[in-house]
């Protein structure tokens, strides 16, 4: 079984949702965390949206990325800038990949156009997770 760990800022939108759909696609053939160089607690409107996708992460708890630094990790993916520019270095046969996301907690408008962009980077993301776990088996 594959570990794979998610980063970004502060482990409360992206990372959460990125855990959330890796785990999905991957079932049992990996074992999937999420962490931030910060943690700011789990995003409710995350949780809205990745619930009306029919992915539950109500459960995550925001984790710091040191909490895994003596864990044996085979892929380490950053969802942001600040958590690549920041992520420590796991010695031996990690992996890594950056593919940074827009922060949909920085949107402005109304509810609805701040909603619309919370779907649209976690359809994003779930683009990315879904193709990601493929191309992770072969």
């Amino acid at each position: 079984m594959k570990t794979i760990l998610v980063l970004c800022t502060g482990n409360s939108t992206r990372s959460q949702m990125a855990h959330g759909y890796l785990q999905h696609f991957a079932g049992d053939r990996a074992e999937v965390l999420s962490a931030g160089v910060e943690t700011h607690g789990l995003n409710p409107k995350a949780v809205q949206v990745m619930a009306e996708d029919g992915v539950d992460i109500s459960h995550h708890t925001s984790n710091h990325v040191d909490e895994y630094a003596n864990r044996s990790i085979d892929y380490v993916i950053t969802v942001c800038d600040s958590a690549a520019e920041r992520c420590p270095v796991w010695i031996g046969r990690t992996h890594r990949t950056h593919h940074p996301f827009e922060d949909p907690s920085k949107g402005t408008g109304s509810p609805e156009v701040v909603m619309d962009k919370y779907r649209r980077i976690r359809d994003q993301i779930r683009g990315f997770c879904q193709a990601f776990v493929e191309k992770m088996e072969h």
